[in-house]
């Protein structure tokens, strides 16, 4: 014989909105073309990865917050995620991205335009130091020695 649930059993358990950490199909079409290289490959070699993949990386890096070297390899080398990040600041490719996302998420939930701040800074912090490195003082002439005319043990 089945026992009756309780009604809070019974409903169904609501999840919390996903994390978004890559572009959807809609918004990546308006990325896409603003992303493309045409600069022309100096060495041949393997093909350039997926642009795509690369920027959802550069998603998640700026989500999570991480490193660089803590990037998941489902979106590429780090070192050719970073290579790319660099191409994109350089021809100012990452700065139409970001005023595309900007459009698109005013669209979607609005955005309070009358205040905006952003300030960062990621710095290693040195092992085992505190506070600032104490100055070492230059040491001082060495006093010359007198020739010790004692018999030496050794000889």
């Amino acid at each position: 014989m089945d026992t009756p649930r309780s009604a809070a059993a019974a409903a169904p358990i609501e999840k919390d909105d996903p994390t978004i950490w890559r572009v959807d199909d809609d918004l990546w079409a308006l990325l896409a073309p603003i992303l493309k290289s045409d600069k022309p490959r100096k060495k041949p070699g393997r093909p350039r990865r997926d642009d795509r993949a690369i920027f959802d990386g550069l998603i998640w890096l700026a989500r999570t917050g991480a490193q660089w070297s803590q990037l998941p390899r489902e979106f590429g080398p780090k070192s050719t995620v970073h290579e790319r990040f660099s191409e994109w600041v350089m021809s100012g490719a990452l700065e139409q991205a970001w005023a595309v996302l900007l459009q698109a998420y005013d669209g979607e939930l609005g955005l309070d335009w009358t205040w905006q701040a952003a300030d960062g800074c990621i710095v290693k912090a040195p092992f085992g130091k505190k506070g600032a490195l104490a100055r070492r003082r230059p040491r001082g002439a060495i006093r010359p020695i007198a020739v010790n005319r004692a018999p030496s043990a050794t000889c």
